[in-house]
């Protein structure tokens, strides 16, 4: 069972600052190749975007969570759904144009390919980051991805009020490479994001790598069915993965992270923590969609997967 330390992470706050995306989610049998035409099996429309979907994880695993973002005037459900998940809605705003959109695959190994389109979510500025900032303060944590415009500006910001800062480097381009991410104390990345910023590929290089190059971050690499590991200059562990049979891994690294730093939040170690959002994220794939798959804590910590610790 986890072991929660007393009186840790009580009062504190998560602001996800990040995309909300209207997903059109395609069942394929397989990718679609270049030059292939082919029908899907089922389209589903629903909510998405790694800022919401890590907001939903946290509140499912009862953080107290806002998603500070901008959506479109047809993304009025993405702000139900948040809200029916425990979210607390009241800085996100509505922009001009089209909502943020994603348009997925999914084959029968339930493996995904996406392509992604901005829309209202790079519509950020300056003046309604510090507006929103004002509300958090020293201690609080500010979780951010790759799909909102301003990141090296708002890394910044949180990390002048005392805000610990969470970024995952998802989805990646080389722009990254510019962000302050020697203000971060999480760099959560993927074998993917993880290569391309440290041009290494195997994964301990990786992460050795990454540590050198942003010292004072605890560097998170998720590595697929290899498990996951951690380090930082203190501390390396690392969780092997689950075996479960993967449906949908859409939401899979959103939910991980999501229990990540709630597991940061309760005080955890940080072995337990890495088997807490291992266990959840195994417990997502299990299930279709985005939002709707992440799990609630009690049922996480219930799980067979969360013991031995």
């Amino acid at each position: 069972m986890m072991r929660r330390k007393k009186g840790r992470g009580e009062g504190v706050k998560a602001a996800v600052i990040g995309s909300v995306n209207i997903d059109y989610v395609y069942q394929m049998e397989h990718f679609i190749r270049p030059g292939e035409t082919a029908p899907c099996r089922k389209l589903t429309i629903g909510c998405g975007g790694k800022g919401l979907n890590q907001s939903v994880a946290l509140a499912r695993a009862g953080m107290e969570t806002y998603h500070v973002g901008i959506r479109g005037q047809e993304g009025g459900f993405l702000a139900e759904k948040l809200a029916e998940k425990g979210v607390d809605t009241r800085f996100l705003s509505i922009g001009s144009g089209s909502n943020g959109h994603a348009i997925i695959q999914v084959d029968e190994s339930g493996q995904n390919c996406i392509i992604l389109h901005g829309g209202t979510n790079r519509q950020f500025t300056e003046k309604f980051v510090d507006e929103t900032l004002a509300y958090f303060g020293p201690g609080d944590v500010a979780v951010l991805q790759n799909e909102i415009n301003l990141i090296p500006y708002i890394i910044g910001r949180c990390h002048e009020k005392g805000m610990r800062v969470a970024f995952n480097a998802a989805p990646y381009d080389d722009a990254i490479r510019a962000y302050p991410l020697d203000k971060a104390d999480w760099l959560i990345v993927n074998e993917v994001e993880g290569g391309g910023l440290s041009g290494k590929t195997e994964y301990g290089q990786i992460a050795d790598e990454l540590l050198r190059l942003y010292p004072r971050a605890g560097i998170v690499l998720t590595m697929g069915k290899a498990g996951c590991l951690y380090r930082s200059q203190t501390e390396q562990c690392a969780c092997p993965a689950f075996r479960v049979q993967a449906v949908d891994t859409t939401a899979a690294g959103d939910t991980f992270i999501g229990y990540f730093v709630r597991g940061v939040g309760l005080g955890l170690p940080m072995p337990e923590i890495l088997r807490l959002a291992s266990a959840a994220s195994a417990i997502c794939v299990t299930r279709p969609g985005a939002a709707d798959s992440v799990p609630a804590y009690d049922e996480v910590i219930a799980s067979p997967l969360c013991r031995p610790l």
